[in-house]
């Protein structure tokens, strides 16, 4: 068991410590090699689970130990985890594949930095998800946020990358604050951080379960960018693009879908803490689907989908339906990763151009990253039978069964999801090419080890639903029945056939009908002038950068250079003032040492005969101490 995080931790640090003696591809066949052997090993490990259950919890030492409680560093590999663990190792291996191209204009000794980063990143990621307690979680839990700052801000000459990197380190410590409250509240009412020992409710009150579900909803609003705390997530696309597919698609931002997923029974006793999580799901899917209907970045109109695509999974899981949500996950992680990749291969045969508007035509200099593009976007737009079909339709009718106006507005984000993507594909494949002379003398598909990885996740993202075909379309539902001995909390619905039919027609029309609008006026017409009035608003992101800054940024800038100028000020005359009047002191009292014994012979003379004047007169001394205390 502990050999799946082992390999990308060895990995890293030889990665890190001999960058300077590793060749390009030294570096990158021990990094890949470390996250194909993790592979291997989650391989055989979730046929074990699959065939004899959840696999015992396993301490490896006392990580800390004090009369209040004891915390073991311990591995627990069951149902959840040895998904997770396919997800996070097998999507890896592809970026960790498609890396060793994309960067190979790097130095070597940065190449195998950033290899170096990228394992740690895989190992971080899974050592949250094997964690047998939220300790542990929360360990992993910090290290992909480390990395993440790491390998966003990976071109660190660039000032505006580091910026990126810096927000999103400190966006996430905001989120991480209720976290480790939620921790330390656990530890504080049952002595454990162990999850059998929550999860069985001992000590704790309703307020109890309601509080440490909201604190940790708070960690998982910064670390899978909801509402208020997603913008970190569209400035992350300052790192290289594989790093964007990785804390996109298999790692990162599904911390905190892992985290309430497994707390599953703690959020099911909470009816306060499922609201709140649907309502920020569903507005942050809406919100954040607007703003990508005029972005003009290719990763951004990505970054912005990756942030509408975790909003639904949230809605799945303050819905009940957890299974769902986790289902959106996986079928996300192999869509998304395709899209990103997908970008990544323009980008490189553009010459790192990002603007759709200098794009256009490219399906036929493309063709593999084409199709594969292509059924990305089939796949996230919800079409059937491809895999976030089926996905996005399990958590939209336990929306309706919960509230149908989750559902009709679940239906308007899925069809704004289907506009803005088959908007960047038309943009960007079809019509005529609009770059430069340069650019069209350059255009050439991506090598294979990067066109290999875009074919696998597309084979992914067309026949990945399969694994969990609702009950409704005659399937087996094997992912819900796989999953049932953890997602022990999983809210029944009961829809008649006929009405999950209307649901699922209705929502399939209405996508389909947006993607063929997006096709039809964008193939002919793109937007290639800047946008007015509302378009505006949508393109600069609600301005919601511009609000935090003007309500957060600046008013603490404001007070930062009011104790530079005077708090610091004050206190660093008085510090210096003393040190000063010592230097002071010091130099005048000097003066007596001036080498004469003549004078020394005085001082000697005049201190006996003031010895003996206080001796002979005790009270008045006595009194002249009383004064002066």
């Amino acid at each position: 068991m502990y050999l799946v995080p082992l390999f990308p931790l060895l990995g890293a640090i030889i990665s890190g410590l001999f960058r300077n003696q590793l060749s390009k591809t030294a570096a990158g066949i021990i990094a890949s090699g470390a996250i194909a052997a993790s592979f291997v090993v989650s391989f055989l490990l979730f046929f074990q689970v699959k065939s004899g259950g959840a696999i015992a919890v396993t301490p490896l030492f006392t990580f800390i130990k004090t009369s209040a409680f004891t915390i073991d560093f311990a591995f627990q590999v069951d149902q959840l985890s040895a998904l997770f663990l396919l997800i996070i190792t097998g999507i890896g291996f592809l970026i960790h594949l498609y890396s060793t191209a994309y960067m190979h204009e790097e130095e070597p000794h940065h190449f195998a930095r950033y290899f170096s980063y990228l394992n740690l990143f895989v190992f971080s990621m899974l050592l949250l998800v094997m964690g047998a307690n939220y300790v542990i979680m929360f360990i992993g839990w910090e290290g992909v946020g480390l990395c993440s700052y790491l390998l966003i801000g990976y071109w660190f000459k660039n000032t505006n990358y580091t910026a990126a990197a810096k927000k999103a380190f400190i966006m996430n410590r905001i989120g991480d604050m209720g976290f480790l409250l939620a921790v330390f509240y656990i530890l504080q009412k049952v002595g454990s951080a162990n999850y059998a020992t929550v999860f069985a409710f001992d000590g704790f009150s309703s307020t109890d379960v309601t509080t440490i579900c909201i604190l940790l909803f708070v960690g998982a609003m910064g670390k899978s960018a909801q509402l208020p705390l997603y913008t970190w997530l569209p400035d992350a696309m300052a790192g290289p693009t594989p790093v964007s597919a990785l804390i996109h698609a298999a790692t990162m931002v599904t911390a905190g879908i892992y985290m309430i997923a497994r707390s599953n029974v703690l959020y099911s006793a909470s009816e306060i803490a499922q609201h709140l999580v649907a309502i920020v799901g569903l507005a942050t899917a809406l919100f954040s689907a607007t703003i990508a209907l005029k972005q003009n970045d290719i990763k951004k109109v990505l970054a912005y989908s990756t942030v509408s695509q975790l909003g639904y999974m949230f809605l799945g899981l303050g819905v009940g339906a957890y299974t769902g949500a986790v289902f959106h996950v996986m079928t996300h992680a192999f869509f998304k990763a395709l899209l990103f990749l997908g970008a990544g291969s323009v980008i490189h045969a553009m010459h790192h151009e990002q603007d759709i508007r200098n794009m256009g035509g490219l399906k036929k200099h493309l063709p593999i990253t084409h199709i594969t593009f292509l059924l990305g976007c089939i796949a996230i737009a919800g079409v059937p039978p491809f895999s976030g079909f089926f996905s996005k339709d399990e958590i939209l009718a336990a929306a309706y069964a919960h509230n149908p106006i989750y559902w009709g507005l679940g239906v308007a984000g899925a069809a704004m999801t289907a506009f803005y993507m088959f908007r960047l594909y038309a943009t960007t494949f079809l019509g005529s090419f609009r770059g430069t002379q340069q650019q069209l003398s350059h255009l050439h598909e991506s090598p294979i080890s990067m066109t290999l990885p875009l074919m696998v996740l597309a084979l992914l993202s067309v026949v990945g639903g399969f694994l969990n075909v609702p009950e409704v379309l005659h399937g087996n539902a094997a992912l819900h029945h796989f999953l049932s001995p953890v997602l022990t909390s999983e809210s029944k619905h009961s829809l008649s056939h006929s009405t999950e039919y209307i649901l699922m027609g209705s929502s399939v029309a209405i996508a389909t009908l947006a993607l063929i609008f997006a096709i039809n006026k964008f193939s002919k017409n793109p937007e290639l002038g800047e946008a007015t009035g509302l378009g505006k608003t949508l393109a600069n992101k609600w301005y919601v950068d511009e609000a935090y800054d003007a309500a957060i940024v600046k008013p603490l800038n404001s007070v930062s250079l009011l104790f530079k100028n005077f708090v610091e000020k004050g206190i660093d005359g008085l510090v210096n003032g003393s040190g000063k009047l010592v230097q002071y002191s010091s130099r005048q009292v000097r003066l007596v040492q001036n080498g004469q014994v003549g004078s020394y012979i005085l001082y000697m003379v005049l201190s006996m005969v003031i010895l003996f004047l206080l001796w002979w007169n005790q009270p008045i001394l006595t009194k002249f101490i009383q004064k002066i205390f």
